[in-house]
């Protein structure tokens, strides 16, 4: 009986493997694309983010009032020291403004240094540049690919255990018809007479 001969050392593919490492390598390529996508997505929008931005940023000159408190020790891993010192500065032109700004450490009083500040006068942050565009690019496109991957691989690979469990299933159920014949046993159980005539 040549009926699933090759499955007798258990090495044999079930059917469908080739399919499920194709479905597999389908939901990779997906997961590449849409975090290609959402990367792209991402540069765009801090793109547009930074020039609404740097509409609203100007550049002035302050001059500081006293001397710069380090900030070092609060300060994250990895960042460069800062520290604040009090100054003065005009924005808009002519009118006086006055609090706290980062400078460099160890600046002293009367320095001037340059600042970023907002339509009103108050120091703000500076606009967005396109170092900090790429990392949150490339942080969201990692992302996309993570949850892509992950969510596609898992349906592949419960498909395809669940389409094993069916094909083992029915192989059971063909064995149920096969076996009496390959074993013998059917001959014998029609066999009216035996040895007895």
């Amino acid at each position: 009986m040549s009926y699933h001969e090759s499955s007798g050392n258990g090495s044999s593919p079930l059917p469908g493997e080739p399919y499920g490492r194709a479905a597999l390598a389908f939901a990779l390529i997906m997961a590449l694309i849409c975090g290609a996508v959402a990367a792209g997505m991402l540069w765009n929008a801090g793109a547009r983010a930074d020039r609404e931005l740097d509409a609203h940023r100007h550049q002035v000159l302050a001059t500081t009032t006293g001397p710069a408190e380090d900030l070092t020790g609060t300060t994250r891993y990895g960042t460069k020291p800062r520290a604040v010192a009090p100054a003065v500065w005009e924005q808009p032109e002519h009118v006086r403004r006055s609090g706290s700004i980062h400078v460099p450490p160890a600046t002293p009083q009367g320095r001037t240094v340059t600042i970023w500040v907002d339509d009103e006068g108050t120091p703000a942050r500076p606009p967005g540049g396109a170092a900090d565009r790429a990392l949150t690019s490339l942080s969201g496109g990692t992302a996309a690919v993570g949850v892509v991957g992950v969510t596609g691989a898992g349906v592949v690979l419960l498909v395809r255990r669940r389409s094993e469990n069916h094909h083992l299933a029915a192989w059971e159920r063909e064995w149920e018809h096969v076996k009496p014949v390959w074993s013998g046993r059917l001959h014998r159980d029609s066999d009216p007479g035996g040895d007895d005539g």
